[in-house]
């Protein structure tokens, strides 16, 4: 009885998952040279993948904070900030992508409970409530490469296997990202994967972020002076050429 106990077992463990995804890297660093880094997502799946079979969704979030949105007023030829509108828990990064676009493989109502798709945030707002606000929101975020959706579909080979690649701009902030990876089967969620990694400032650029947490004024001093040396130095150089 004890051996077909462990069989038994041995036979579940070994049973295949439905859904099994991995990401190439889990910490992204940033130096003073980084001009943005790309990190591969890849899984397989039990069933076969593609129109009339399974699907999959990938829903990445970085972490949240407030967002400021000021719309500019033009008085006699000058521009001024005007009405402004202050959004809580903003996504610093946002990206979907599927085998298709999220619309049509799930019920709104399902979008809406996952987060998934642009239209499903919760962007609440203080201040100005026009929405033009929002859109200038979204507008900002994805211009910088920060909030992305559909930009490239996920990518399936040989039928079971997928990948993805996230793109992470330049202007990627530090912290904790999460990555939720979707099995869809006729418009239904039936197995998820939870993956993460981190980004986190290295080297002189963490000095330099340490430094303008820490002591502001002696920063802001320092970036006087340094602004002050190198305009002198290239009026040096223009002058002798």
């Amino acid at each position: 009885m004890f051996l077909l106990g462990l069989a038994l077992a041995g036979g579940a463990w070994a049973q295949p998952s439905e859904l099994v995804a991995r990401l190439s890297t889990d910490r992204v660093s940033i130096t003073t040279a980084f001009t943005g880094e790309s990190i591969l997502l890849f899984g397989s799946t039990e069933e076969p993948l593609g129109p009339g079979g399974d699907e999959v969704i990938v829903l990445a979030r970085g972490p949240a904070g407030p967002f400021v949105v000021r719309r500019k007023v033009e008085v006699l030829g000058l521009w001024f900030n005007g009405p402004a509108a202050r959004f809580e828990n903003v996504p610093v990064f946002y990206a979907v992508a599927g085998t298709r676009p999220a619309h049509l493989l799930l019920p709104e109502e399902v979008r809406r409970a996952r987060g998934i798709g642009l239209a499903t945030l919760p962007l609440v707002s203080t201040g100005a409530r026009a929405p033009g606000f929002r859109s200038a929101l979204v507008s900002l975020k994805q211009s910088a490469g920060l909030w992305q959706e559909d930009a490239q579909p996920i990518e399936i080979a040989g039928s079971r296997l997928f990948n993805l690649r996230l793109p992470l701009p330049s202007t990627v902030q530090p912290g904790s990202y999460r990555v939720e990876v979707m099995l869809v089967r006729a418009r239904r969620v039936v197995a998820t994967e939870q993956l993460g990694f981190i980004v986190e400032r290295v080297g002189s650029a963490a000095e330099i972020e340490k430094l303008a947490r820490g002591q502001p004024v002696l920063y802001a001093l320092l970036c006087i002076v340094l602004a002050g040396l190198a305009g002198w130095l290239g009026s040096v150089i223009f002058r002798r050429s």
